[in-house]
């Protein structure tokens, strides 16, 4: 049973991956492409972290998971504000 649980939350995951890729190919501008894509990779993330947690089953190896999405998503926050502020400065051609 949580062979299943886990194969859900990954294709979950993969799901919003998808979205987000999709997000950043049709829309117009650099901000709504960051808000698309952080969102939906963070919360991807999230849910690939979750399945493959169930999947191992360990107390050690959910707190790596959760560690790696942690730093996921910090890097992805400071990441989407450096290039927002670039995009910001950089004028419009």
């Amino acid at each position: 049973m949580s062979t299943w649980l886990a194969i859900a939350l990954i294709l979950i995951g993969c799901s919003f991956f998808l979205a987000g890729t999709v997000g950043l190919l049709r829309f117009p501008d650099t901000h709504s492409r960051l808000h698309a894509l952080t969102k939906a990779d963070n919360l991807g993330l999230g849910f690939i972290c979750a399945g493959l947690a169930v999947h191992d089953g360990s107390l050690t190896g959910t707190i790596h998971l959760l560690f790696v999405w942690a730093l996921a998503m910090m890097a992805a926050t400071v990441s989407a504000f450096l290039i927002a502020r670039w995009a910001d400065e950089e004028p419009e051609h």
